[in-house]
């Protein structure tokens, strides 16, 4: 029973020896695999810093876009900023128009044919370009 052969000794040696190689070879591998991906890492930040940057630039868009400057409002509602006055001034406004449209007699008639109706009037006809196969 405690009795151990001398063959197995030797077989389980080697094997030892093989899988203290073999996980030397993997820890080795790995360093030198996780010092090349921090290097690399580094170079992808910074191409796409630089990509980021490239795509911020808009310049070449304001050259062959000239009447559109021309034709903005100084101080028009671009210019609109979300602070709470302004929030609680476009709630009032909004609640006032909602309260309207429900007390309108066309609404009350028909909701949404009325909705319907609405926007036909409002939006633009989007013309339907045929498509090619």
């Amino acid at each position: 029973m405690g009795k151990t052969s001398s063959r197995s000794d030797s077989k389980s040696n080697p094997k030892f020896e093989k899988k203290l190689q073999f996980y030397s070879k993997v820890k080795d591998a790995v360093a030198s695999l996780s010092a090349q991906k921090s290097i690399t890492k580094k170079k992808s930040k910074q191409q796409r810093r630089q990509n980021k940057l490239k795509a911020y630039n808009l310049s070449s868009l304001l050259e062959s876009l000239p009447e559109l400057k021309a034709s903005r409002k100084p101080g028009g509602e671009d210019d609109f900023k979300l602070n709470c006055k302004s929030r609680q001034k476009l709630i009032l406004k909004e609640g006032q128009r909602l309260s309207a449209v429900l007390k309108h007699h066309f609404f009350q008639a028909d909701p949404l044919s009325a909705i319907h109706q609405h926007l036909q009037h409002t939006q633009p006809v989007v013309e339907e370009q045929p498509k090619k196969k």
